[in-house]
Parts: structure tokens; sequence; C-alpha cells
């Protein structure tokens, strides 16, 4: 089992930034590939980020691309997800979640354990 709580959600303005973690506890979280989902209210959860064991790879959806950054410290256990010039569109609750696939796995069923979220609510 592995044991994922996710921090540093909030309440910002458009255009600002924030950064997210995910505290891992259980099993050797470097064994894991790691990856950032969110989910707005109405709709399903989509896939945002993800990064390999080593975190030297790293795969995005295109709505992120160039703003968010996700990466990793296995010697914390710890994986981040740095947001930047936040939209409104980006609001939404905010899931880790770790998996024994690939690192460009974007599919919610290609991870075992999930987080219970942290929100994130940008104001235009």
């Amino acid at each position: 089992q592995v044991q994922l709580v996710e921090s540093g959600g909030g309440l910002v303005q458009a255009g600002d930034s924030l950064r997210l973690s995910c505290a891992a506890s259980g099993r050797t979280f470097s064994n894991y590939v790691m990856g950032w989902f969110r989910q707005a209210p109405g709709k399903e959860r989509e896939y945002v980020a993800s990064i390999s064991r080593g975190g030297g790879r790293r795969y995005y959806t295109d709505s992120v691309k160039g703003r968010f950054a996700i990466s990793r410290d296995n010697a914390k256990n710890t994986v981040y997800l740095q947001m930047n010039s936040l939209k409104p569109e980006d609001t939404a609750a905010y899931y880790c979640a770790a998996g024994s696939g690939s690192y460009s796995d974007s599919e919610l069923k290609a991870y075992d354990y999930w987080g219970q979220g942290t929100q994130v609510t940008v104001s235009s």
C-alpha cells in the first residue's frame, strides 16, 4: 500500500502561482510513476502531468504545458506540481496518484493509489 497526502491548494487570483505537494508513505516511493490529476465540479477527473520513477522524464496534458511543472524528490518521498500563470479554468480538486506503469500514462486506470485531493480555486 502507498498512502498519499496532498497539500498546498488554496484560493488565488488569475496569473498567480501555487505549488502543490504530495507526500507518500508505505512502499518504496521511487518504484512508482507519479501523476497529478484534477477534477472540476460536474466534470470527470482528468490527467494533468506525470513523472518517471527517477524524475528525468515528464509528460503533460496540452492545456498546462509551459505553465505547470511536475517534479519529485525521492529522498523526501514527495512529488510536486508547480503551477504558474493560473487561469480560472484551472479551478479543480487536484489529486496525486502512484502507478506501476509508464511515465506517460494518462489514464486513471493506470494508477493504483490516490490521495484525497487538495482544492485549487482561481478567481478572475
